[in-house]
């Protein structure tokens, strides 16, 4: 059975990847909510709140946008392109590639978490080091919405229904103890009306490129 790799808990180490579709294709389901430009702008801003956290944990390293298109990711991101065959496709595809490169700790982000703070990241790095994997739930405690690694491709992500539980099997598959960590930041992501009603009424700081109010 297959065991975590060693870390080195004294230097940032962990390599995000943060993967996000072509903007326009994006939160389809508010799309009776926002008109396009208003999509955009929500995910561009929702993106730039996950990249920064990231950027801000003490132990990630560097930041990896997954994507078919560059847009208004910053130039000194490293960007691996999204073929579109599917997000888990994607991400195995980006996993392999860097750990060729040497990297041994990955957390996976979703580019829909408004209110993630670089302190929870880093408390999920953390939890995940004793036994090579983390997950964060989301609210519904079905969905992943954040996952630390430290394990040798391949791992078979399970991004979709109930992913939560599939993660937990694929780490325990492999050899893995994985924990689960349940923090504000991480669980609410942003994906039908109703979350957007709800972090409407948030009292948070927005993005510049952000509207200050939304379309009726």
């Amino acid at each position: 059975m297959r065991h975590r790799v060693s870390t080195n808990a004294s230097t940032p180490s962990v390599c995000a990847l943060v993967p996000v579709k072509q903007r326009e294709h994006c939160k389809m389901r508010l799309a009776s909510e926002l008109t396009v430009q208003s999509r955009i702008a929500l995910v561009r801003s929702m993106l730039c709140a996950v990249l920064t956290a990231a950027r801000e944990a003490r132990w990630v390293r560097e930041t990896v946008v997954i994507s078919p298109e560059r847009d208004a990711v910053a130039a000194e991101i490293q960007l691996l392109a999204d073929a579109g065959e599917s997000l888990n496709a994607a991400l195995t595809e980006a996993y392999e590639t860097m750990w060729q490169t040497g990297r041994r700790e990955f957390v996976i982000l979703p580019a829909d978490l408004p209110r993630i703070r670089p302190e929870e990241i880093d408390t999920l790095v953390h939890a995940g080091r004793a036994g090579g994997c983390a997950l964060a739930p989301d609210m519904a405690g079905t969905g992943t919405n954040a996952l630390y690694l430290a394990s040798p491709p391949p791992f078979a992500f399970q991004f979709g229904p109930d992913s939560c539980r599939r993660h937990l099997q694929e780490a325990r598959r492999l050899g893995l103890a994985p924990r689960l960590i349940c923090l504000p930041g991480l669980a609410f992501d942003l994906d039908t009306p109703a979350d957007l009603a709800q972090w409407q009424l948030m009292d948070l700081p927005r993005s510049p490129s952000w509207p200050a109010s939304l379309p009726a």
